[in-house]
């Protein structure tokens, strides 16, 4: 990896001082005979996508033509003749319906998506099924133990997990707060979303997509068996993962918090039946009218390309305009390039560093 400019300055080290001197929680009362080894990079950035969210919001509200609805939620979705399409839309605050009518539909509601597709009836969604995870973590609550630590400490999935469940130790910076965080550690409900319905999961199972979701489940029986023994975990269990990573850790100063609902694609498959997928994909219509983003972590690592297949798939006609290329070229530079040469890729990531953590040092 070392030999691609983007990680020309990571260092691998089996010094258990100089690894130590990195990750001193992860060291201390470590047994002295066990064979370590760490990989570092000091470039890294904590992004506050909820604050940034609502930046790119505020940004749409101020431009002509553009109406941003909270508090609101699609109930349905309704293709008409002309292929344009019949929104509906609850106010949560007054249970008011109000109806409008769109030429294109995306649909980008994280684990809420695979409903609101499969009300779409689109042919593209028939198969589609999906399988709610939910996320949790151990949050530190000793300041003193939280100021010992400034990193994001990976280590490695175990046998038959899947690959969301590295188990990590993280230094995150919430609301501006600095706080220690070690999972995560999976729980499961039928919600599709933290506050969604316990109906959600068997309400998306339709005719078209109960055979690739029995299929899948019968696939994926180490999940099943892993999703067991971390729902039945206790807290001294959960503690003794912990203890791998922070061998020195105090159980009183730590508590379990409920992050969010991942809700995994099931797709049908000629093959096997039905697949699980761990990615994210986008389904399309046809004619571009409506696409959706499913899949587990449809979030900021996957947003952009997710939009840009988007775009590919809904716009192709517009794609190929002298005016949508200009437009995209002067989003992403480097988008149309076949090849970057070493120098541009320092000089991209050199200006990244410098808008999302400014502070840095940014000579690669």
């Amino acid at each position: 990896m070392k030999e691609s400019p983007y990680f020309k300055d990571m260092i691998f080290s089996k010094d258990r001082s100089e690894i130590k001197s990195w990750i001193p929680l992860v060291m201390d009362g470590r047994n002295p005979k066990e064979e370590v080894a760490a990989t570092k990079v000091d470039i890294g950035t904590d992004v506050n996508f909820g604050r940034l969210t609502r930046f790119l919001f505020n940004q749409l509200e101020i431009n002509e033509g553009v109406e941003i609805y909270l508090n609101s939620e699609v109930t349905d979705l309704k293709k008409q003749s002309n292929g344009s399409w019949v929104v509906e839309v609850q106010d949560l605050l007054t249970d008011e319906n109000n109806l409008f009518v769109a030429d294109f539909v995306f649909i980008g509601a994280g684990g809420g998506a695979i409903s609101l597709l499969e009300k779409s009836n689109i042919e593209e969604a028939e198969g589609y099924g999906g399988f709610p995870i939910s996320g949790q973590w151990l949050v530190c609550k000793n300041e003193k133990v939280i100021q010992q630590h400034f990193a994001k400490v990976y280590g490695k999935a175990a046998v038959g997990s899947p690959p969301m469940s590295v188990p990590h130790l993280d230094t995150r910076f919430i609301d501006g707060k600095k706080s220690l965080l070690f999972g995560p550690f999976a729980g499961f409900s039928t919600k599709f979303l933290k506050n969604g319905s316990y109906l959600d999961l068997p309400l998306s199972i339709e005719m078209d997509n109960i055979v690739p979701m029995i299929a899948a489940g019968w696939k994926n029986i180490p999940l099943t068996k892993y999703l067991i023994e971390q729902v039945t975990q206790s807290p001294e269990d959960r503690f003794e993962a912990l203890l791998a990573y922070f061998p020195n850790a105090v159980m009183e100063d730590w508590e379990l918090a409920i992050a969010g609902q991942r809700v995994q694609v099931i797709k049908k498959d000629k093959d096997q039946g039905g697949v699980l997928e761990f990615g994210t994909e986008i389904v399309a219509a046809a004619d571009g009218s409506i696409a959706a983003l499913l899949g587990a972590s449809p979030g900021a690592s996957t947003a952009v390309s997710a939009m840009l297949d988007v775009l590919k798939k809904c716009f192709a006609d517009e794609m190929e305009t002298i005016e949508w290329k200009n437009r995209l070229k002067e989003i992403f530079p480097n988008h149309f390039e076949e090849h970057l040469d070493d120098e541009k890729i320092i000089q991209n990531r050199n200006w990244t560093n410098s808008v999302l953590f400014p502070q840095l040092n940014n000579s690669l």
